[in-house]
């Protein structure tokens, strides 16, 4: 299992004779400058959930795409129920019993969650309008059998990210087809809220469909999935019984090499104070949060959802501003009422969702790069240093291993992963002391993982200071200095490295 070959004679774990409900063969998908597929294969047996895994950018993505119809092969074929299919359009591949939930949500936030569930299949009555009081008890009944509490006329846009996950998890089993493709439908929703998706996972099965799942959430893996295959630069590498492989295997067949420290944290001598947080407050969000942050320090900050962790650091980069409080850098008492001022106090901030208030998608890798820098250096007089700031742009691709055909490649055609990247060298390229990293490895593979907390790692040893927001314990633990706990808008506790473990953590997570 060192190599493509040895994995991929492993392709059948349970023997040779086996009826699949979905299979691809020979499939390969070009864009402009890269391969995304090439000759990739998969089978699905009916009645199973097999987790689909692989780096960032491996291909995974674009085969469940080419599944939903959203892309067409190059070439290659698909068989769903022993029968070779065209998939040209979403709606043809619903027809045909294919449901995808996307990672990056689909729904229409001013209508409701009904009519957002049965759009373009809406019930009509005799005048041929639409009938809302049967589509909002054919939402119910659906609702009911999903264990889902939510209210049919609620408008989507007042619900929370981990609602309207289940508003589409809802939306994909109401069109009951045969094929239903999640790709990372945990990354948004808590421990019991998982469990609750969990539960709907295995009555589908048990009804003999067949679950693609997608995640990069090994303990999800082994606890839902039959089967696994890997996939490796848009090549299928393997696949295995998931009870029969240990983790790292897995992520050999993933990255094609061994990680061999997932956390590389070192060890730094915090130095001066350079941000002091003195009773600061949001009114309605968080109250009475004091602490200090050295150079070289990693401040975790723990809490569960709706704690107030990702509204602090929204406060501290100025996107709302505090009601009171007060924010000193390196001694000085500093006013920070917008982003803008936030960046000239040298503070650069990471937001957890990186499609919404991350990427500009429309906008080439280099435009979502030098967006900060602007306001930073290379400039002068009004007029931008062009070519020094498109050879910044290119080392810092280049340093942090961004797959990419060139700085001009729209950044929606980049994996969740480069993405990343990307918005990462765009803070670095302003020289920050501070940084504020909102869950910086939410959806991405485990290779880039490593590579992201070794970055982590190396700017605390050059002297920054960091606060690292995440709702993985393990990234919590393994990377921090100290741990800051918050529980409904305030501070809890705070633990040191040594004695620091998930049981105290989510003691003073849930007071």
């Amino acid at each position: 299992m060192n190599s493509a070959s040895a994995a991929s004679s492993q392709s059948e774990p349970e023997g040779t004779a086996r009826e699949y409900l979905l299979s691809v063969e020979g499939v390969h998908k070009a864009f402009p400058g890269v391969v995304a597929l090439d000759n990739a294969q998969f089978h699905l047996l009916k009645g199973s959930v097999h987790a689909l895994m692989g780096e960032n950018g491996a291909g995974k993505s674009t085969l469940m795409k080419i599944l939903a119809g959203v892309y067409e092969p190059d070439s290659g074929r698909i068989v769903l129920n022993g029968r070779e299919v065209e998939l040209k359009t979403p709606l043809d591949a619903l027809e045909k019993g294919i449901a995808m939930i996307h990672q990056e949500l689909n729904l229409m936030p001013s209508m409701t969650v009904a009519e957002n569930i049965w759009i373009r299949r809406e019930p009509k009555n005799a005048f041929g309008l639409v009938d809302h009081r049967l589509m909002n008890r054919k939402t119910s009944e659906l609702f009911s059998r999903l264990k889902i509490k939510l209210r049919p006329d609620a408008e989507v846009r007042t619900l929370s990210v981990a609602n309207r996950q289940m508003v589409e998890i809802a939306k994909a089993v109401s069109y009951d087809s045969d094929v239903l493709i999640m790709d990372e439908p945990t990354s948004a929703l808590t421990h019991r809220e998982a469990e609750h998706l969990f539960e709907i996972i295995r009555d589908l099965r048990g009804q003999g469909k067949g679950i693609v799942y997608i995640s990069h959430k090994m303990d999800e893996i082994y606890e839902i999935s039959d089967e696994l295959s890997v996939f490796r630069d848009g090549r299928y590498i393997g696949t295995h019984s998931s009870k029969n492989i240990t983790r790292d295997e897995i992520i050999r067949m993933m990255v094609g090499r061994e990680v061999s420290q997932m956390f590389p944290k070192e060890e730094v001598e915090p130095g001066e104070v350079v941000l002091s947080v003195k009773n600061l407050a949001l009114d309605g969000v968080f109250s009475d949060v004091t602490f200090d942050l050295r150079s070289g320090e990693i401040l975790g900050l723990a809490g569960l959802v709706g704690s107030g962790r990702s509204n602090l650091a929204e406060t501290l980069f100025g996107v709302t501003p505090a009601t009171s409080g007060e924010i000193e850098i390196k001694g000085r008492r500093v006013q920070i009422d917008s982003p803008s001022r936030a960046i000239k106090h040298g503070i650069a901030f990471l937001t957890e969702d990186r499609k919404d208030t991350g990427c500009m998608l429309v906008l080439d890798v280099q435009e979502n790069m030098q967006v900060a820098a602007l306001q930073t250096g290379f400039t002068k007089n009004g007029f931008v240093h062009g070519r020094s700031l498109t050879a910044a742009c290119s080392e810092m691709s280049k340093k942090l291993r961004v797959k990419t055909s060139g700085l001009d490649a729209r950044i929606e055609n980049l994996s969740g992963g480069n993405q990343q990247k990307v918005l990462i060298g765009r803070w670095l390229l302003t020289n920050p002391h501070i940084l504020i990293l909102d869950e910086p490895t939410r959806g991405i593979d485990v290779g880039a993982k490593a590579e992201i907390h070794a970055l982590i790692s190396s700017l605390a040893k050059a002297g920054a200071a960091v606060i690292l927001i995440s709702s993985e314990m393990p990234e919590v633990l393994g990377m921090s200095d100290r741990v800051m706990v918050m529980h409904e808008g305030k501070v809890t506790g705070f633990l040191n490295r040594e004695e620091a473990s998930q049981i105290k953590i989510m003691e003073l997570a849930s007071r």
